[in-house]
């Protein structure tokens, strides 16, 4: 489907996109192309018929949305960005923020499966694989019926990702990869992860180098799938790595490359976390406004109530100011322009915007909030993560702090 919006039409406009469910008077003054606006409808009319009335029970059941992440890549969902000739969508990053936000407006869930895959799987193949790695690891993984997932952090490094005690050794004709990673996404559903390990200690991160590893392996096993407080419905493990051989083509890029990759993907992702959180955030606003439209309190609708509207004013605030971040860092990675400075801010704002209105919209709603009938529980849950995974809050303040005095300098 979105390969045939992307050929129908790539004229640029001056069009104004609507972003939210309200869908009629509330636009964002922004340059989009006649793709972008079919792909958001294509979107939203997928999330609509099939996410939303699944998003409630797959995050009580753990269950990982299998049939939906299929109908995904039938859609090119699954591989947005890859070009047409490596059987992806063939379509820009912008586009790929826009239709991450919109899949997680409707299930926070799908949108991580769905970021893990794009931004941190395929991601790092494209950009550093070679021909016959693009042919094995690559073209299969774009029409959802198998999924990758990324292997940096680990039990005892966390946001120190140049700390890797993963090791892997040179065999001559193999390598063999010995440790833990930890909190991968998609742990379990995915057939092959891009792994960071140390080949040379004594270099410290200029002695990281990447691989890929397909799953299930001899030597790779799986840890516990974690019950998580978010994002449920996918899952997260420790890829336990004792004596697994892998054939030296395995390497992705060259040997000493890995830190390099690892930050070059990480800036990347760090989009589609935003637009997850947006998705987040938007979905927490909706459910707010509509819940205050609709409860009457002293004879008229709680929306009428001064407290209510300043609330609903800094959540849409924080969400516009977010999401103007986080479409500037997809078009500056379009354009090839540096936008590691851009990505980290875009993450920052996005992903505090999203626990702020969830925690609101929890607030509007007073009691209803509290309990499961209502999905207001459910994204304060799911925003949570997005302060922490692919680089804490801390860390992002830290990328733009360092980037900003480089700009002084």
């Amino acid at each position: 489907m979105l390969r045939a919006i992307n050929k129908s039409h790539c004229l640029v406009s001056t069009i104004t996109a609507n972003y939210s469910r309200r869908s009629i008077t509330q636009m964002h003054s922004i340059n989009f192309t006649d793709t972008h606006i079919m792909l958001k409808n294509t979107c939203k009319e997928f999330v609509d018929k099939e996410l939303l009335p699944l998003a409630a029970k797959i995050d009580k059941t753990h269950e990982y949305p299998t049939e939906i992440i299929k109908k995904m890549g039938e859609l090119g969902l699954m591989a947005v960005d890859i070009p047409e000739k490596y059987d992806g969508a063939g379509l820009d990053y912008l586009s790929y923020a826009i239709a991450m936000e919109e899949i997680s407006r409707g299930c926070a869930s799908t949108g991580v499966i769905m970021s893990a895959h794009n931004s941190l799987y395929l991601g790092p193949i494209f950009k550093f694989g070679n021909e016959k790695q693009l042919d094995e690891y690559l073209r299969p993984f774009t029409k959802g019926d198998k999924i990758g997932c990324f292997a940096l952090s680990e039990p005892g490094n966390g946001s120190d990702a140049g700390a890797a005690s993963t090791t892997a050794v040179d065999k001559g004709d193999h390598w063999v990869l010995n440790g833990t990673k930890s909190w991968i996404t998609n742990g379990y559903e995915s057939e092959a992860t891009v792994v960071f390990a140390t080949t040379n200690k004594s270099l410290k991160h200029k002695g990281i180098s990447a691989f890929i590893v397909p799953k299930p392996h001899y030597g790779l096993s799986l840890g516990k799938k974690e019950d998580k407080l978010g994002i449920r419905a996918s899952s997260t493990c420790n890829l336990i790595f004792d004596e697994c051989k892998i054939p030296k083509e395995n390497l992705l890029g060259k040997t000493g490359e890995g830190f390099k990759i690892a930050m070059t993907t990480l800036d990347a992702g760090r989009i589609g976390i935003a637009s997850q959180a947006l998705g987040i955030g938007q979905a927490a606003l909706d459910c707010a406004v509509d819940y205050a439209k609709k409860r009457v309190a002293f004879g008229k609708a709680i929306s009428n109530l001064q407290a209510i509207q300043i609330k609903i004013a800094d959540m849409e605030t924080r969400l516009e100011s977010a999401r103007l971040l986080t479409f500037k860092a997809a078009a500056l990675k379009d354009n090839k322009k540096p936008f590691t400075k851009e990505a980290a801010m875009a993450k920052l704002a996005a992903s505090e915007a999203a626990t702020y209105i969830a925690h609101q919209a929890i607030q509007i709603l007073g009691g209803m909030g509290f309990v499961s009938d209502m999905p207001a529980e459910r994204h304060y849950r799911d925003a949570r993560i997005t302060e922490i995974y692919e680089g804490t809050s801390e860390i992002q303040r830290i990328v733009i702090a360092s980037n900003v005095l480089k700009e002084y300098n």
